[in-house]
């Protein structure tokens, strides 16, 4: 009898956890499915003349360009952070959420929002080859000449960075002794000990005045911390605000360098506190009719 009894107690036990792993398995998944929306939203919203639609095949979900090119969101490999950079598909790109926050220290290990790029979006908007993309540089004069692409309003980005920024260069010099000279913009290469194209290579990234302490390779932690310290907020906060990334809110630091990455920026700032207490899923975002069609096209595919 006492046999009897301590099986039902097992069993009985056993099923509460199974249910409880099958429950905490199900919340996952909405997650999962919720960020999923959201990172396909937010690509629309970055580069709304290139992307054109979603698709599920299966287990995969695509992203469709107007070139008709599909974009995997999540090949669903477990990857080292080396390896997301390396090969990162979108979920990748858009896992790390940008800290609006002004830092005062290097970020912690492997924190590096917007490091990741997908390559295949860089090509399909800004150009497949150099060729391509030189075709698209535009050169921008404002107290200094700068090469950069004219499409998906990068260009347009940093002029209006700049503009904002230079009347506090007149009179700040916190400010002025960073921005000149600028070390380049447009500039076809690879990442310094990698195979992987820097965003320069697409004309997207601006490099301001170098100093030895910018670089995580070129310095250490210690001199990146001091280098924080004497980086004005008003400056990264106008890049920001144009949907550029600052290379000093990485772990690998990169303090001189702002990149132009409007998914990144658009997913910090209308997800990166998002909560869930919203009934829809897409939050707060402006929706005009375009947004609404994207909306009710994602319900429709993932219902």
């Amino acid at each position: 009898m006492r046999i009897i009894k301590k099986t039902s107690k097992f069993l009985i036990l056993l099923l509460l956890i199974i249910n409880i792993g099958a429950s905490v398995a199900k919340a996952d998944e909405r997650d999962y499915q919720v960020t999923m929306k959201q990172d396909l939203l937010v690509m629309k919203l970055a580069y709304p003349e290139y992307v054109k639609t979603v698709e599920k095949d299966g287990d995969k979900v695509y992203l469709i360009m107007k070139s008709g090119k599909k974009i995997l969101y999540d090949d669903k490999k477990n990857k080292t952070h080396e390896e997301k950079l390396d090969n990162g598909d979108l979920q990748d790109v858009l896992e790390q959420i940008y800290p609006f926050e002004m830092n005062t220290k290097i970020m912690d290990r492997e924190f590096d929002p917007g490091r990741s790029r997908s390559y295949e979006i860089f090509s399909e908007v800004y150009g497949d080859s150099k060729k391509a993309i030189e075709a698209n540089l535009v050169n921008l004069k404002i107290g200094y000449t700068y090469q950069f692409s004219s499409k998906n309003n990068a260009n347009v980005a940093l002029e209006n960075a700049l503009k904002e920024i230079l009347p506090l260069a007149k009179t700040r010099g916190d400010i002025g002794g960073i921005l000149y000279p600028a070390s380049g913009t447009f500039n076809y290469r690879f990442i310094s000990g990698t195979e992987r194209l820097s965003p320069h290579s697409y004309g997207i990234a601006i490099d301001l005045k170098s100093d030895k302490r910018d670089y995580w390779k070129w310095s250490s932690e210690k001199e990146g911390n001091n280098r924080l310290l004497q980086y004005p907020k008003e400056l990264v906060e106008a890049f920001e605000k144009n949907n550029f990334v600052w290379g000093g809110k990485w772990s690998h630091f990169d303090i001189l360098h702002f990149e132009y990455r409007p998914e990144i920026i658009l997913k910090a700032k209308y997800f990166g506190k998002w909560s869930g207490s919203n009934e829809e899923w897409y939050g707060d975002i402006p929706i005009g009719e375009d947004e609404k069609q994207y909306i009710e096209t994602i319900n429709e595919t993932f219902k």
